[in-house]
């Protein structure tokens, strides 16, 4: 209250000198990396100098926001680079692109090629161009299985897991030698989904039917000389060529600049009060685990299973939903869940968690690229659940199991010894398989886990047993699967999730969005330390996660990017 006059004050200022001179006619956007959904959290001071911050979706609605407010600025030329980004992500700019459009304003697709990816975002554009020599690369959708049991016996290692159906394969890798049946029948129901996404796309945007946008497809790739003939994309232009493909203004080629210069001439938003109501966010990401969440300070130079991703601990997540569910100025929240699941316990204190806030305000779930296993769990507290039509959900299941690398030492004429008291003190030990007894232990303790999954999910989603087992048992679904199977209740994204919570706790479209940080008087988090030997290091972590509970509701690595 005391600061808001200097800051109404200095916007006033800055207004004025924005004022004068215009931005360009264009703005552009380079978009050359995953776009995640938020911004990334606040890095310590030390790693503030180390790389610069991710742009992310939520951001680049913000920018086109602006864009779409200036009556100056005729439009955007997105310079697309092929990136690894999950459908659901794709789907989320093709959104954003949307509602630029129904402002007026003119979205043009630039490439030196495309992939499928890209081309599936250029599809929600006003025009597609690409730069001579270029190419559209071939379409379409296609994964790869690693199975690494017969591999692993050579050194002496396997793996020992006991999981309530074979739809539940998150071990498969570790376990078997070629894919199973109903692994084969899951993927192939989620790419005949995500294909369908592509087709629908391309036959919108090349104003072809369903037919002719599977002949663009499956004749793929193009070069330069022929994808204008294909009718795949509308001209090949130099990016010198732009300004004047673009039109002219003032007898002059229209401008292009980038995002700085555009902001540096427009008007900024005005300062509030910063009180009233509001929208809380919270977020799970990455493999929720057991103790606090955490992140690598750099990332791993290739996509390793459980060691790449963000850790989403439930003790912060715990204490931050308390927070949420205390602050009476907090009228609703919107909860974002990227993750694959991970410790059937950590999970389990989530939601109950989330529970204290769904008890005392609308709780609005949004599904990221995956909200799968743990991660469909979390979301159940949710009065409304929303995912992308590409967003990988379910996996309603339970497994669990050892790595055992008893002959590995053996191998290496490493002698083990073990002493122990307690008949079944060695239950989980990874020198040997279960035994006959022990595997009927752990299997009563995943089918208890399991039937407890189930009726969580019932309950939340007003189903019956019989109706959601046929549902369940670990297959995992898209989200518009997940619709059409009452898992969901919306497609859209972050911003459907916000409008949603806003009319169910009566605020007005102008009620403010935050993020919630962690409490401020709670004992703070102390640093996760590096494991020893680097990557290698990070790699042995993740794998023996898999030893660290009982059983896990985890799901298997899906295909999910694209390039």
């Amino acid at each position: 209250m005391i600061l808001y006059p200097f800051r109404y004050l200095w916007w006033l200022i800055s207004s004025v000198r924005r004022s004068i001179g215009r931005p360009p006619e264009f703005v552009m956007f380079v978009l050359e990396e995953d776009l995640p959904a938020l911004p990334d959290p606040p890095r310590p001071l030390w790693q503030r100098f180390t790389g610069r911050p991710r742009l992310s979706v939520k951001e680049l609605g913000v920018r086109f926001d602006r864009v779409a407010r200036d009556r100056r600025i005729k439009g955007v030329v997105l310079h697309l680079r092929p990136a690894g980004m999950p459908m659901s992500t794709l789907q989320d700019v093709r959104e954003l692109i949307a509602t630029l459009r129904k402002s007026g304003k003119r979205v043009v697709a630039w490439a030196p090629s495309y992939s499928t990816g890209t081309y599936y975002v250029a599809c929600a554009c006003d025009e597609i161009l690409m730069m001579p020599t270029g190419m559209i690369g071939a379409l379409g959708f296609a994964t790869t299985g690693m199975f690494l049991a017969d591999g692993l016996a050579r050194f002496g290692l396997g793996a020992d897991f006991i999981q309530v159906s074979p739809y539940k394969s998150a071990a498969d890798p570790l376990t078997r030698s070629k894919m199973s049946d109903e692994l084969r029948e899951q993927l192939t129901w989620l790419l005949e989904s995500q294909h369908q996404e592509l087709v629908s796309a391309i036959a919108e945007a090349r104003l072809v039917d369903e037919a002719g946008a599977k002949h663009l497809i499956d004749r793929s790739p193009y070069g330069d000389d022929t994808a204008v003939e294909e009718r795949a994309v509308d001209r090949v232009i130099a990016e010198e060529d732009l300004p004047a493909h673009l039109g002219r203004e003032a007898g002059r080629p229209v401008t292009i600049g980038t995002w700085e210069r555009a902001q540096s001439k427009m008007r900024a938003p005005a300062p509030t009060l910063g009180r009233g109501k509001y929208v809380a966010l919270l977020r799970i990401e990455g493999t929720i685990m057991d103790g606090r969440s955490g992140r690598l300070p750099v990332r791993p130079p290739v996509d390793i299973p459980l060691v790449g991703e963000d850790r989403a601990g439930d003790l912060s997540v715990v204490h931050l939903a308390r927070q949420v569910a205390a602050d009476k100025r907090a009228a609703a929240a919107v909860l974002y869940v990227n993750s694959r699941g991970g410790s059937t316990t950590a999970s389990e204190a989530m939601r109950r968690a989330l529970q204290g806030i769904a008890s005392r305000k609308p709780l609005v779930v949004v599904m990221g690229p995956v909200a799968a296993s743990g991660g469909y769990d979390v979301a159940t507290p949710g009065a409304w659940i929303i995912a992308r039509p590409s967003t990988l959900t379910g996996s309603i299941g339970v497994l669990g199991g050892k790595i055992v690398t008893g002959g590995l030492w053996t191998k290496l004429l490493f002698n083990r010894e073990t002493i122990a008291f307690g008949d079944r003190a060695t239950l989980n030990s990874d020198e040997r398989p279960y035994s006959d007894e022990e595997r009927e232990i752990v299997t009563r303790e995943i089918d208890h886990l399991y039937r407890g999954f189930l009726e969580v999910v019932a309950r939340a989603r007003k189903m019956t047993p019989d109706e959601l087992q046929p549902i369940a048992q670990g297959k995992v679904w898209t989200g518009r699967q997940a619709l059409e199977r009452k898992l969901v209740d919306e497609l859209g994204g972050l911003e459907a999730g916000v409008v949603k919570a806003r009319t169910l706790a009566g605020l007005p479209a102008s009620a403010p969005l935050r993020e919630a940080r962690g409490p401020r008087r709670m004992i703070p988090p102390l640093a996760e330390p590096t494991p020893a030997g680097g990557w290698f290091g990070y790699l042995l972590e993740g794998l023996t996660l898999l030893n660290r509970a009982p059983a896990l509701a985890v799901m298997e690595y899906l295909p999910g990017e694209l390039t």
